[in-house]
């Protein structure tokens, strides 16, 4: 999986298709990741002990192929290419632009 913490992405497919949002969690053994406000799901919370039940809103998991990361430039989604630099670390780069993405 190419996306990391932190990235700024774009949802290119499914109920929040064209939403942005940042990589709040990786889940890489599931190949999914958590992009905060994509894909709110509601839960209903027993009560427990002395606090009373509520229904909660939160990000479930999305598939690492239904995003894209955003271009630095052209603020549009685009793919993930590695090359390295002067000092011979691997980096990421976009695809469209060339840009560094870290």
């Amino acid at each position: 999986m190419k996306l990391k913490k932190g990235d700024k992405v774009v949802v290119i497919t499914g109920k929040d298709k064209g939403k942005e949002g940042t990589i709040i969690k990786t889940l890489r053994a599931e190949n999914r990741v958590i992009v905060e406000g994509v894909n709110m799901v509601t839960k209903h919370v027993k009560p427990v002990g002395g606090q009373p039940g509520s229904i909660a809103n939160f990000e479930a998991p999305i598939d690492a192929s239904n995003v894209m990361i955003v271009d630095p430039k052209t603020k549009k989604g685009t793919r993930i290419g590695h090359t390295t630099n002067k000092e011979g670390k691997k980096i990421r780069v976009s695809r469209k632009s060339n840009e560094k993405l870290d």
